[in-house]
């Protein structure tokens, strides 16, 4: 099978889907590997590298779409290139299925299998292909990188001949993969750090980092099976709101990570509560590209409201583009290597694996995904 890698459509995305150390060991499983010039270039992988790894370099775009039995990419393609696919390949990304109905009707209709990385199920055995946990932990890296150099103080507690500054406070709402890497960045930076999750199953994670957890009693709340936090109702939601704010207003940094999968993310800082911070504050919406968690966050922007810094500018794991790219690699190549008929050489698209039955989500020119299908 001739697997293609074609550079990302947005100019702003430095990432690579494939690097070289694994375009290396899908050649040795029988793989052929085809790169489109310069799509590591950003990242730190040059077409030199891809050659020495046995994998083919290509100018022509539209050669590299059209012969690709499977292509790879980070971000969702421009519906025109899809009609260019050759029929029945495979390609696999991230794709956004919930809210790109248009996306997904362009698979279905030019009869391309279209594999969501956002929807590879959480369990034990797909854990090495779970791309958007391995993403978020960079983002919660970043995120704390990015808030530090806005703030006008320093994170950690200084004792100096001058007098003693005391560390900063930083709040993080929501403790999944991107929210405990921010926890235990802002600690490793010296700040005084407290978290609040819907989820209470979470709180001994938060402790174990050092972290203070706010405890907020709101009934009856929990965790889907895939562990993604359960939509709370309009009264819950409320009472969150107004338990968190005078933790918001005492914070340097508030990091809002809470996304509701599938689905638009919960506002939980509103405007009225950001004029309560100090001036100088800076307030990070990990969900701002997709509706945000505060009241007056920009999506791909940064933002002055008040006096309060807010960051908003998304796509965080290409702050890291070399090591963003090495993980979704890594997950690319385990869900190809996972699925590899080593006598045929070929992918062995077997649906009636539960794995598959989670990511794939159109085939032959139909939609089988069944939450996509129910939608």
């Amino acid at each position: 099978m001739l697997i293609g890698v074609p550079k990302e459509s947005k100019n702003s995305d430095d990432r690579v889907s494939l690097i070289p150390v694994h375009a290396l060991k899908l050649t040795r499983i029988g793989a052929e590997v085809q790169v489109e010039t310069n799509s590591g270039k950003n990242a730190g992988f040059s077409d030199e590298a891809y050659i020495e790894s046995g994998a083919k370099i290509i100018a022509n775009r539209e050669e590299l779409l059209k012969t690709s039995d499977i292509l790879l990419r980070l971000g969702k393609p421009p519906n025109d290139e899809i009609g260019k696919l050759k029929e029945n390949s495979i390609h696999i990304s991230f794709l956004d299925p919930f809210n790109e109905t248009g996306l997904v009707s362009e698979f279905k209709q030019n009869k391309i299998t279209a594999i969501s990385m956002e929807m590879i199920p959480r369990t034990t055995r797909a854990q090495k292909m779970d791309a958007l946990s391995s993403q978020a932990n960079l983002a919660g890296y970043v995120m704390v990188l990015l808030a530090a150099e806005k703030l006008p103080r320093i994170l950690p507690m200084m004792m100096t001949p001058a007098g003693t500054l005391k560390p900063a406070n930083v709040f993080v709402i929501g403790v999944g993969v991107a929210g405990l890497q921010a926890i235990a960045t802002a600690k490793r930076l010296g700040a005084k750090v407290t978290a609040f999750d819907t989820r209470t199953v979470t709180a001994e994670q938060v402790k174990s980092l050092g972290a203070k957890f706010l405890e907020i009693d709101l009934g009856e709340t929990g965790q889907t099976k895939d562990g993604y936090a359960v939509e709370l109702t309009p009264a819950q939601l409320d009472k969150q709101k107004q338990a968190q704010k005078d933790q918001i207003a005492k914070s340097d940094i508030v990091i809002t990570t809470a996304q509701v999968f599938g689905r638009k993310p919960p506002i939980l800082i509103t405007k009225d509560m950001i004029p309560e911070m100090q001036k100088g504050s800076v307030i990070v919406d990990m969900a701002a590209e997709t509706g945000g968690n505060v009241e007056g966050s920009v999506g791909g922007k940064t933002v002055d409201f008040e006096g309060v810094t807010i960051i908003g500018d998304g796509n965080w794991s290409n702050f890291v583009a070399r090591d963003a790219s090495q993980m979704y690699s890594s997950n690319l190549y385990n869900l190809i290597e996972e699925f590899w008929d080593k006598e045929k050489k070929e992918f062995n698209l077997n649906l009636n694996d539960e794995i598959l039955q989670g990511c794939v989500i159109t085939n032959q020119g139909e939609i089988i995904n069944e939450r996509i299908k129910n939608l």
